[in-house]
């Protein structure tokens, strides 16, 4: 599990089969949709978006400046994300991520230049999209777009939703897709100034890590000897010259405060292990030592506010939700755990509206309704509780620990 505390996505990945639609093409439009609505999910099921806004502010101005160059003109957006695995992935029409796990890995700036030009290259050849057009119906994709837009949507189309984002998020690129995006990353690059010969170098790190502990990158990106060979040749036949950029020291600055908050997140990680092992105690001591090392490990942050909730030392959880809050407020964890504090504080219109904004960010979360249900509940709204219960109840297909409070709160009310 990689998201906080919180239930994993429902992806229904048996129910996926192929169909060949042949010629229908999913409108750019709509890729955009899908991809955008998805960004929420690919944060948090990466621990979240690292804190540090010169981070952020500085892989983004390194990838727009490669992006300006690629043919498609689309609402690109970089983000790193606080995940120690090392990869690099988009979404459809425009979402780029790479992780800290990843950047802590490269070596200059032109590493960095070839792997964002690489998943730009994805991004260009519509790879994603064609998937999409590959897996579902039109009429499908149209139905799951739409679930943002919806007041009220329903749980199947939800489901399809987290099936449907399962699928993007862990999806493998064929060979040929691979060579496509290095052969357009290599172009993209040397347009935008940058030594393609970056991409080389992240190639030959992944080798080396390859020998003792294999890439999250590489199970989605397969590197044979011939796509090093590929990129090569490509390489050669371009002749790359003149004042190309190599590294910067803006790059090696930003990873000197990567490998600041390292001992932070090798805690917070410790401390999430012993969570998802059920020892609280030694859970907490981590988290609180991460917090004492990065004030701003958020993540680390929730997860202690979530656990005093549940042990009823609400004043303090409530104090580490607010800090957690204040650092990076628009992501779904953040809003999710503070309408779960102010929920345990009895605050139950403040945490309607926190709970609100989580279903916002990631509509197929099934705690969030829970809680919403007894919100409503609480305050006399029986049929949004009702609702609520309901939908989480379908959603979690009553496996959550809360399953059988939330049917005897339904029948209750409807028997009312």
């Amino acid at each position: 599990m990689k998201r906080l505390l919180l239930i994993p996505l429902l992806f229904v990945m048996s129910c996926a089969k192929a169909i060949d639609f042949g010629s229908l093409i999913l409108p750019e439009e709509e890729e955009l949709r899908i991809g955008k609505s998805y960004i929420p999910y690919a944060i948090e099921e990466s621990d979240g978006l690292y804190p540090d806004k010169r981070v952020q502010e500085y892989v983004k101005s390194v990838g727009m400046s490669i992006a300006k160059h690629t043919p498609r003109r689309l609402p690109y957006e970089f983000f790193v994300v606080n995940s120690d695995t090392v990869n690099a992935f988009a979404l459809p029409g425009g979402p780029v991520f790479i992780t800290r796990g990843l950047l802590l890995k490269l070596n200059n700036e032109s590493e960095l230049a070839g792997v964002l030009g690489h998943e730009l290259g994805h991004i260009n050849a519509r790879h994603h999209a064609k998937f999409l057009e590959k897996m579902y119906a039109i009429n499908l994709l149209y139905n799951i777009s739409s679930v943002l837009l919806a007041d009220k949507p329903y749980a199947q189309a939800l489901l399809q939703f987290g099936q449907v984002g399962g699928q993007l998020l862990a999806l493998k690129f064929s060979r040929d897709q691979e060579r496509q995006a290095d052969e357009l990353g290599v172009v993209y690059v040397l347009k935008a100034g940058y030594d393609p010969r970056g991409l080389l170098g992240v190639f030959e790190t992944f080798k080396n890590m390859e020998r003792t502990n294999v890439p999250e990158w590489l199970q989605t990106h397969p590197l044979p000897q011939s796509r090093i060979e590929d990129v090569q040749r490509e390489i050669e036949n371009i002749k790359p010259s003149g004042s190309l950029i190599y590294d910067t020291d803006e790059f090696q600055n930003i990873k000197k405060l990567l490998k600041q908050t390292e001992n932070s997140y090798r805690e917070f990680y410790a401390g999430k292990k012993a969570y998802q092992q059920k020892n609280y105690s030694i859970a907490l001591s981590h988290f609180m030592r991460a917090v004492e090392l990065y004030h701003d490990n958020y993540e680390a942050r929730l997860y202690i506010a979530y656990i005093l909730a549940k042990e009823g030392n609400i004043s303090q959880a409530l104090r580490q939700v607010q800090t957690a809050y204040s650092i990076v407020p628009e992501v779904f964890s953040t809003n999710y755990v503070y309408g779960f504090v102010l929920f345990k504080m009895g605050r139950y219109s403040e945490s309607v509206q926190r709970l609100e904004r989580a279903k916002k960010f990631i509509p197929d979360h099934a705690d969030t309704y829970y809680y919403l249900g007894r919100d409503y509940e609480a305050l006399g709204d029986i049929s949004k509780a009702v609702y609520h219960y309901k939908t989480a109840l379908e959603l979690s297909q009553g496996k959550a620990e809360w399953s059988k409070d939330a049917q005897e709160r339904l029948r209750r009310l409807q028997n009312m």
